[in-house]
This record gives C-alpha cells, sequence and structure tokens, in this order.
C-alpha cells in the first residue's frame, strides 16, 4: 500500500561528479515534492563499493545544497542495506526464479558475436542494446551448479524471466511522462524484452534492478520521477514488485539534458559539473535556467517537450 503523502526521491551513484542530468532530476523531484506537500529523500545508490566513495558522496550533498536542495530525512546508504536486498534475492530464490549463470557479459557478446551473428543468424538484445543472455545454465542440474560454485567459479544470479511471467497477471505502469516514443498513461510492461537480467553476484547480494525496486518500497516512495532513459527498465522494476508483493509507485520519466553533439551527458564522459559551474561564479538560478528551470522555484514540473 502507498502512502497518502507523496514521496519522491533522488537517487543518484556516487561514483563521480554531478551534472546538469543530475541537477535537472533533482530539482525536478524537489519543486513536485514540494508543491504537492510532500516529502523529498536522497538516497546513495553505492553497492559498487569500488567506483563510489565517501568522497563523491560529500560532493553530491554539498551540490544539491547549493541548489537549494533539502532532504527530509537522512540520506539512505545502499551499502549499508545488503541485507534488505539479499533477503529478496532469497524469496526468489525458494520460488525457484533464479539461477546462477557463469558466463560474463563480455562471454555473452563474444558468444553472440561469433557464433549466431557471425553465422548470420539475428539475436535479440535488450531495450539497452546488449544481447540477451543465451540461457545456457537455465536447466542445469542442482549437482552441476553446485559443482561449479564449489570450484570457486564467478557467477551471477539471474532472474528466469520465463517463469517469472508465468506467476503473475498481465502487468502495466501509470506513465505521468512520456516514454522515448510519446507514450503515457497506461503503459503495458514487457519484462520479456529484458531476458534473465542479473539481480545479483556471488560477492554483491543485489543488482541495480533489485536494490532500486527493494528502496522505493521500503522508503515509501509513491512517485519515482527519473529520465527517459530509465523508461524500459520499468517493466523490469514492475516484474520484480509483483514477484516480491510490493506496491507500485506512479511513474514519470522525464526528458534528458543533452549535450551540443545530441549526446546524454555522462559522468565517464567528463561531462561539465555542477561543482566546476559553481567554482566558476554561477549562482543556483543560472544552473536552474541552464537546464530549462524558471530561476525561481515557483514552478519546477518538467516541460515534456524537453528542457529548453
Amino acid at each position: 500500500m502507498l502512502s497518502s503523502d507523496p514521496v519522491f526521491r533522488f537517487a543518484p551513484s556516487p561514483n563521480g561528479e554531478l551534472h546538469l542530468g543530475h541537477a535537472y532530476s533533482a530539482l525536478v523531484n524537489h519543486g513536485l515534492a514540494r508543491s504537492a506537500g510532500g516529502r523529498f529523500l536522497l538516497r546513495h545508490e553505492d553497492i559498487d563499493t569500488v567506483r563510489c566513495t565517501p568522497a563523491f558522496e560529500r560532493q553530491v550533498e554539498e551540490d544539491l545544497a547549493f541548489l537549494g536542495i533539502a532532504w527530509d530525512e537522512a540520506p539512505r546508504r545502499q551499502s549499508a542495506h545488503m541485507h534488505d536486498y539479499a533477503a529478496a534475492l532469497e524469496a526468489l530464490a525458494a520460488e525457484d526464479l533464479v539461477y546462477p549463470a557463469f558466463m560474463t557479459r563480455g562471454e555473452v557478446k563474444a558468444f553472440v558475436e561469433n557464433f549466431e551473428e557471425a553465422e548470420g543468424r539475428s539475436w535479440p538484445r535488450d531495450p539497452d542494446g546488449a544481447p540477451l543472455y543465451p540461457g545456457l545454465d537455465r536447466h542445469a542440474t542442482t549437482a552441476e551448479r553446485e559443482r561449479r560454485m564449489s570450484a570457486g567459479e564467478r557467477f551471477a544470479w539471474r532472474l528466469d524471466v520465463e517463469r517469472a511471467i508465468e506467476m503473475v497477471p498481465a502487468l502495466t505502469w501509470d506513465e505521468k511522462g512520456a516514454s522515448p516514443v510519446g507514450e503515457s498513461g497506461t503503459i503495458v510492461a514487457r519484462p520479456l524484452e529484458w531476458g534473465d537480467v542479473v539481480l545479483g553476484r556471488m560477492d554483491v547480494p543485489t543488482s541495480y534492478h533489485l536494490s532500486v525496486v527493494v528502496d522505493d518500497a521500503i522508503q515509501g516512495v509513491t512517485d519515482v520521477v527519473r529520465g527517459r532513459d530509465l523508461f524500459y527498465a520499468t517493466s523490469i522494476h514492475r516484474l520484480l514488485q509483483a514477484l516480491l508483493g510490493l506496491a507500485a509507485p506512479r511513474y514519470l520519466h522525464h526528458p534528458l539534458i543533452l549535450g551540443p553533439d545530441g549526446r546524454k551527458l555522462s559522468k565517464s564522459a567528463g561531462d561539465t559539473a555542477i561543482r566546476a559551474l559553481r567554482e566558476a561564479g554561477l549562482k543556483a538560478e543560472d544552473i536552474r535556467r541552464m537546464v530549462g528551470l524558471p530561476g525561481r522555484p515557483d514552478q519546477n514540473g518538467p516541460d515534456q517537450n524537453g528542457p529548453a
């Protein structure tokens, strides 16, 4: 059951400096929460404990404070809640919905390119363009799985998506924004398009898909407002919510801030960081205008035609 009070969240990974795309998403979430009389939460998605650092986490909070964004409770740090994700993974395993898969993403890519596409056969790819896992380990015997795991072979826990969709009715979600092709309203979830996604690894009991669903439920998030690049991932999130008995929030996928070349902004590409802009003397209202929001936070909803 969703809370009657609106709850919004901003959930960056502290593995680099926030850029204008992050600023837009954070400002929109904060503004919508305040205009609805609801709560705004900050979550540090730091399950990647190698790339995510306390220094980047502090900078995230400094950048948000500079933008005039305040959160309503102590930030949730994913690395401190691995037990929550492990419990969810165990619940799925108890229903025989996950299995250990021993092919790495690189091996999947090589298998598809060298043995399928090289022979002229097409191979399905997920909405992000990655080849679907061929499912070679899906029907391995328990003895074979235990032998390989005991031998120390690295593996990931993958969702048996075909079995999973047999256990839940047709899934939809309430979309307040618009998809990359303009869909809005009631959207039909299509989790099969993702194949058997990774939900955890041998040393980390979670992945983005699993942790974001668990966190949103635990924190009582009613409205997930995020970029259109995550629109299609919502199909997997709705499936996991149904399997785990979790309430479905409302969704709004907003336009992305793009670079001059039309490319989505990225931390790894070194796109202009908020810290660099403020060190150059820009004010919060300047950054609001740069991302297409009014200089004062009187209006904060996203323009579905895209940021100015």
